[in-house]
């Protein structure tokens, strides 16, 4: 009994040591959210009034239309982005391909088996690459970065030879016409993104499952003395991940009718950029859907800017680069001085 009540002492003090620093970053992280909050409105109203300063073009409806469904599909892998960095899995860089087998099995498997279980079973095999990677950082410990381009290099290798390494064409024109089609006057793909980002931000702000993603990429001593199933939080972000790209892959191929191997290159670029410029801590444990959303809206008008004013692609990769080099600055900075 005596050895009993001490190895509960013993518990209790580490989880108030484990806890301490813990706190300490999320008062920090408090402060940093007030802050980056107003940061991020004051940046998107510069940049909208600078683009309407700039080019007539900027404030006309076709050209918020194609930024509204460029940032939709690049905002459906945002939302998994933002769960893998919360919960401490630095980043899935097998998400283009993991875009790509979502794009060329959608299209590809339309003659046989039509549209929809088409777009199903990419979703599903984009899945399981997901659950792959899940298991391999949440189970095996093996480091993200390492396993996740691994496997997606394997899974996009696996799907190039089913299709026999060539560009696949859509045979169903009517699916392009509805993804590309609106809805109550919005773009079909701009509701579907937002379906996504209101199911994500639901999960990650009012769960249980939420809650213990915060906690495992806040300090994940704490969160295992909690009794939070951490190795099944890291993989199940991984999991959303895989999930939500291949949705985008599956929309993005319907809606160009043409699908090739390299067709989601860059798009792990974009949906990190986006959710670290809008505050999301790169270490894990602190973060939200509307954030990376918001840090999405504010990278994808200034590349509109950019691109507008005749900006050079090189040029827009250093603007874009520097934001992540600040933002990445700005978290290691607040997590100094939080202890964390």
């Amino acid at each position: 009994m005596t050895d009993m009540v001490g190895e509960i002492d013993e518990i209790g003090k580490l989880r108030e040591a484990s806890a301490a620093p813990a706190s300490r970053f999320r008062r920090a992280g408090r402060l940093a959210d007030m802050g980056s909050k107003a940061g991020l409105v004051v940046a998107i109203l510069a940049v909208v009034a600078y683009g309407a300063l700039a080019s007539p073009v900027f404030f006309t409806t076709g050209n918020f239309v194609n930024v509204a469904t460029s940032m939709s599909i690049v905002g459906i892998v945002v939302v998994g982005m933002t769960f893998v960095l919360v919960s401490g899995g630095l980043a899935d860089l097998s998400v283009p391909a993991t875009i790509a087998c979502g794009a060329i099995l959608s299209l590809g498997l339309q003659p046989m088996l039509g549209t929809v279980p088409a777009f199903v079973v990419a979703m599903a095999l984009a899945s399981g690459i997901g659950l792959v990677n899940g298991l391999l950082v949440g189970y095996a410990g093996i480091n993200p970065i390492i396993a996740t381009l691994g496997i997606g290099t394997i899974g996009l290798g696996i799907v190039q030879a089913a299709v026999g390494g060539v560009i696949v064409y859509g045979t169903n024109p009517a699916s392009a016409e509805f993804v590309k089609g609106r809805l109550l006057g919005v773009p079909v793909v701009v509701i579907i993104f937002a379906a996504i980002a209101v199911a994500g931000h639901y999960l990650l702000s009012r769960t249980f499952w939420g809650r213990w993603t915060l906690a495992t990429g806040g300090n994940t001593s704490a969160a295992e003395a909690s009794a939070v199933p951490v190795r099944a939080v890291k993989a199940g972000a991984f999991v959303i991940t895989g999930l939500v790209s291949g949705i985008s892959g599956g929309l993005l191929g319907l809606t160009l009718q043409s699908a090739r191997p390299l067709v989601g290159t860059g798009y792990e670029f974009s949906a990190i950029t986006a959710v670290v410029v809008g505050g999301v801590s790169i270490m894990g444990g602190f973060g939200s859907v509307p954030r990376a959303i918001a840090g999405l809206v504010f990278v994808q008008l200034l590349t509109n800017v950019m691109a507008l004013q005749g900006v050079r692609t090189p040029v827009q990769g250093l603007v874009l680069g520097a934001l992540i080099a600040g933002a990445v600055g700005l978290d290691a900075v607040l997590r100094k001085r939080g202890g964390g």
